[in-house]
């Protein structure tokens, strides 16, 4: 009886060791594997889940303190000006931007045009971000050689959310720019 005991005791214990082994093998590989690809979304994919038309809800400050004051945003307009606004981004690139927010310096009716795309910096160089630039009347796009890129954070049916890197004295900050899809 204690034989059977003890063989039936290193069957299993064999087993268990057995099963242990084959998921550290398991788990090494995957992490292997993955350390060397891209972890998020390719370009491709973001290209096509920030296509559409957005409506800009809000804009927060990330590690940015209270007491830094941000003029203007993109160049543009008073962070405030862009709450409400909606951007059109077709599959073509030709985008726009329509300001909505009254306010002290907003321009409520008027719109950008811009063109956008999804910055691809490559394999193991870092994550795709939102890049685009404004084409005033008269510009050709080719000829637009400066622009601002965001990096995308989220994005799934109904919410965009990007982020803007400000940089402060003792680090890096961001806007958060969140976005809740129209159509």
């Amino acid at each position: 009886m204690n034989r059977v005991l003890l063989s039936i005791s290193t069957i299993m214990l064999g087993l268990f060791l057995f099963s242990g082994c084959s998921m550290q093998q398991k788990g090494a590989t995957t992490s292997s594997s993955s350390s060397s690809m891209s972890t998020g979304p390719s370009a491709s994919d973001w290209k096509g889940s920030v296509k559409g038309t957005w409506r800009l809800n809000s804009i927060d400050r990330e590690n940015l303190p209270s007491t830094y004051t941000i003029k203007t945003v993109f160049e543009e307009a008073p962070a405030e000006c862009f709450i409400g606004s909606t951007w059109v981004l077709p599959s073509n690139g030709k985008g726009t931007i329509s300001f909505s927010a009254d306010g002290k310096l907003c321009a409520p009716g008027a719109s950008r045009d811009i063109v956008w795309s999804i910055y691809n910096p490559g394999k193991n160089n870092g994550e795709p971000q939102f890049q685009f630039k404004k084409i005033y009347a008269g510009d050709k796009a080719k000829n637009v050689t400066t622009g601002y890129r965001l990096d995308l954070s989220y994005s799934d049916a109904n919410k965009l959310v990007m982020r803007m890197p400000v940089t402060i004295s003792n680090g890096e900050a961001y806007l958060v720019f969140t976005f809740a899809r129209v159509n």
